[in-house]
């Protein structure tokens, strides 16, 4: 005689549900999509530049993450765009990297190889970088994609993409006014690098942290 009582049964459902969603972030590249979708919409095409993948294989992908309701999706014109599903989803990202960084050393060792490739690049606190735009001593840039700065952006930030940094210095005063740069977050070696190639024409510049989603979350808590 099966002794399961019918709680056992419910809750055995229950679990397995809940194990849809740990299936479907087991991919480190199913992570790197919804990272990057996190920013901003993007189409299938877009998303495979920006990853390395394949269309094929990031459209499969995208399939499993749909199937979890994780991302959603929408035709313009002959594309199909998609983007995280809703805050939520953006909120349990901020809380995996966190609970990742807090619980696996090599993600710590990762990040402070990243940051030994560029020493003379100081980054500036929420706190300090807030202060110093209240008074306009710095303006602060958006170097990631213009579609991701109009999709979100840190209040304040102006859309300077990576590619058009050079031709921005040349239209300021480098002895008016300091920098600052974020890009998609403490894991972007992005920002590094353009902070590093700022001090290099001389300005003062500092590298911002936190991206959009982790500004965000700070303000919520």
């Amino acid at each position: 005689m099966d002794k399961r009582c019918p709680e056992s049964d419910i809750k055995e459902r229950l679990y397995q549900q809940f194990a849809r969603i740990g299936k479907c972030l087991s991919s480190d590249k199913r992570l790197e999509i919804m990272d990057l979708l996190s920013n901003g919409p993007k189409s299938v095409e877009g998303l495979a530049t920006q990853t390395g993948m394949s269309v094929a294989n990031v459209s499969r992908h995208l399939q499993i993450l749909l199937d979890a309701k994780l991302v959603k999706c929408y035709k313009k014109g002959t594309y199909v765009i998609y983007s995280i599903s809703d805050p939520s989803v953006t909120h349990f990202l901020t809380s995996l990297w966190n609970l990742c960084e807090d619980r696996l050393a090599d993600i710590k060792q990762i990040k402070d190889e990243l940051e030994r490739q560029y020493e003379g690049v100081h980054s500036i606190s929420k706190h300090d970088l807030l202060a110093k735009m209240k008074q306009g001593k710095v303006i602060l840039l958006d170097i990631r994609p213009a579609e991701e700065y109009e999709s979100s952006h840190i209040p304040g930030a102006i859309s300077v993409p990576f590619e058009h940094l050079e031709e921005y210095l040349k239209t300021i005063n480098k002895a008016d006014v300091e920098l600052a740069a974020y890009c998609r977050g403490p894991y972007c070696s992005i920002t590094s690098q353009a902070v590093d190639y700022i001090q290099k024409q001389g300005f003062k510049a500092y590298r911002v942290e936190e991206g959009t989603r982790e500004w965000n979350a700070c303000d919520e808590e």
